[in-house]
């Protein structure tokens, strides 16, 4: 066996220099010049550490190069046939020429830890995947597609404990047939308000009309004041009065039948009608005139809110819903400038699922519900900026696909009580009610969100059902004369989607292989068609 080197042919190639050194240094070079030809390796050879090829040569050669003979290294057998194997990780290049400088063989050497047995063990454990394993400079890539998404990470595992933790596993693997998560919420939450105002007004004034006192806790219910009896038709009243005739006119009261000597007391209640509850009376009381009210206000309000957002996402990918709106914020900037920012309320939803081994759903779910409230609003540069009530949750749950899990016991009880009073009159016995308000108020609410993930894989568009599917418009005699706005259904059927059943969730991996388990007789829930 010999082994040949690109230094045997450097030094037969010196040596001839040498030689003929005085001769070839008088020889007048041509007068052409020559461009040099640049080739690549034709072929790519794979390896592993400790293991060879062989190659036979079309025909006979006299010169072998070999880059990098710590990576790869060749012994020859004979002018037509040598061996390659692998000694270190890495990519060299090997050539074979003949006497003429023609190439008979070039090839790039790729030598990895233990590439063929990785290779194997894959196509053994994933006999339908397309995977290549190739590595470069201690690092294997994984390159290729598998047939569902959970074998991408089982792929990166088996290969991680194969090769050992000083080598480094770059996943590119790609799923045929990638999964997709459609996550059905329900949104259900039930507040109630109830709140009680109580104060007392007062307003006296005496006949005269010289003196006005009143004391208000409560809500502006009316006034006390001079009775307008410009627009009474005058009479004449001298024969009452015992004058002449037409020596004495006075205003006529035609509601009572008398005439009007003084202007009288005009009592308005008008503040009653606003919201709420009062009770009150006006009239004369020891010579004085005198107007009160009560102010009984309770307000007992109940809000429902059902929102139910379907999302659909890719598995690892991440989708959002928004229903609602946004509030524009002004925002105070340099040299009096004012920004404006929006913020975000309503029902949200923002979800990442990953499907697993087993038909299981690892579900990242975060949905939010907020409304504008007054509480909390601030003003600023002449606007007022409202605040915003928010009950957000945010979590991670592994499931089965059709399973749901519930959110509950986001429940909020809030009380509030408060007094008005006059300092030191409102703490008196008896009349100080007279002098004080109370005011009570409670609020009640409770959240509670349904989250259900289903796998779903998509259908024909023909087998899809739509809401104007058999629907006919009416002729005008039908709809002028019949008031028909649809002239029945065309008869024609189309296939409905329906939701398959729930698949019953897979042990964990370690216990069993996904591939141990065999084909299974429950079907996958999800989104199908008949």
């Amino acid at each position: 066996m010999r082994t040949l080197a690109l230094r045997h042919s450097a030094a037969a190639i010196f040596a001839a220099l040498a030689v003929a050194g005085p001769g070839m240094a008088a020889t007048p070079l041509p007068a052409f010049t020559r461009h040099a030809s640049i080739g690549k390796p034709e072929e790519t050879t794979t390896l592993s550490i400790g293991s060879g090829q062989m190659v036979r040569l079309p025909e006979p050669m006299t010169d072998l190069f070999v880059a990098d003979d710590k990576i790869a290294d060749v012994q020859v057998r004979s002018s037509q046939m040598l061996y390659i194997f692998g000694k270190g990780a890495g990519e060299t290049a090997v050539y074979a020429t003949d006497k003429s400088g023609k190439v008979l063989w070039s090839s790039t050497v790729r030598v990895g830890a233990n590439i063929s047995s990785v290779d194997a063990m894959l196509k053994l454990a994933m006999p339908e995947a397309a995977i290549t394993a190739t590595t470069m400079n201690g690092i294997v890539l994984l390159t290729g597609t598998v047939a569902a998404p959970t074998d991408i990470e089982e792929a990166q595992k088996l290969v991680e404990k194969f090769v050992g933790e000083q080598t480094q596993v770059v996943n590119r693997l790609k799923s045929a047939t990638p999964l997709q998560v459609s996550l059905h919420v329900k949104i259900a939450e039930v507040s109630r308000e109830f709140a009680k105002q109580i104060g007392v007004n007062l307003l006296n004034r005496d006949t005269t009309g010289g003196f006005l006192f009143g004391i208000a806790q409560g809500r502006s219910f009316g006034t006390i004041g001079n009775r307008d009896i410009s627009a009474l038709p005058k009479v004449d009243a001298s024969a009452n009065y015992g004058f002449p005739a037409g020596s004495l006119s006075l205003p006529f009261d035609p509601a009572t039948g008398q005439f009007v000597t003084g202007p009288g007391t005009a009592y308005s209640l008008s503040g009653l009608l606003s919201a709420g509850t009062s009770l009150g009376f006006a009239g004369k009381f020891l010579g004085m005139d005198l107007a009160a009210a009560i102010d009984l206000a309770e307000n007992d309000g109940l809000v429902t809110t059902l929102a139910e957002p379907n999302l659909t996402a890719l598995s690892g990918e991440t989708a959002s819903f928004l229903a609602g709106g946004e509030i524009p914020i002004p925002i105070s900037g340099g040299l009096g400038s004012v920004s404006v920012e929006f913020k975000q309320y309503g029902v949200s939803l923002s979800f990442t699922p990953t499907v697993l081994a087993g038909g299981r759903i690892s579900l990242r779910v975060r949905p939010e519900v907020s409304q504008l409230s007054s509480a909390g609003a601030v003003k600023l540069n002449g606007f007022t900026i409202p605040g915003i009530s928010t009950r957000r949750a945010e979590t991670t749950v592994e499931l089965g696909s059709g399973q749901a899990f519930m959110i509950g016991g986001l429940m909020s009880n809030g009380q509030n009580n408060t007094v008005d009073k006059a300092p030191f009159l409102g703490d008196l016995p008896v009349l100080g009610a007279l002098f004080r308000s109370n005011g009570f108020k409670r609020n009640e609410t409770e959240l509670m969100i349904v989250v259900t993930p289903y796998l779903v894989r998509p259908v024909s568009p023909n087998q899809i059902a739509l809401p104007t599917d058999g629907y006919r418009a009416p002729t005008d005699g039908q709809r002028v004369i019949a008031g028909q706005s649809f002239d029945g259904k065309s008869g024609e059927q189309r296939a409905v989607p329906h939701t398959a059943s729930p698949r019953t969730i897979a042990p964990p991996a370690g216990k069993q292989s996904v591939r141990d388990q065999g084909p299974s007789s429950v079907p996958d829930a999800g989104f199908s068609v008949n």
